[in-house]
């Protein structure tokens, strides 16, 4: 008996960074569940604050049923995590339509945040920017 192969579905992929984090989108369209690192969406990202995050770029396009996503995400905490997330949908829809690309510019979410942890200097007790205390005389 011959093997069977798997339906192929076509895809969008792209990335999305934040701080430590970075996620790795395929967005689909149709109707599905989205996933993160094989768990579903609302599951992975609990909670009003971090659902409203993630969901943002659809929220802006007024799409919300139109696409699903999975996500590969390392790195990173949850809040750097669903940022990440949230970047790579809106990168992924603006490959999807042109016509996305300046209500999601507008909203902010296409702009990559350069902001990183700082790194620890030698001498400062444990903190990046923290000076050793200085004798009056």
């Amino acid at each position: 008996m011959p093997k069977l192969k798997p339906k192929k579905q076509s895809y969008i992929y792209s990335v999305g960074k934040r701080k430590s984090a970075s996620a790795r989108i395929r967005l689909f369209t149709g109707k599905g569940e989205s996933t993160v690192n094989g768990k579903k969406i609302t599951d992975y990202f609990s909670g009003p604050i971090l659902g409203d995050i993630w969901s943002r770029p659809f929220k802006v396009i007024d799409a919300s049923n139109k696409f699903y996503v999975t996500v590969k995400v390392n790195g990173g905490g949850k809040m750097g995590q669903v940022e990440a997330v949230a970047h790579g949908i809106a990168r992924a829809l603006t490959k999807q339509k042109e016509e996305f690309k300046k209500p999601l510019k507008d909203a902010g979410l296409l702009k990559r945040d350069s902001r990183i942890r700082e790194r620890r200097k030698v001498g400062t007790g444990g903190k990046a920017r923290r000076k050793k205390q200085s004798p009056k005389r």
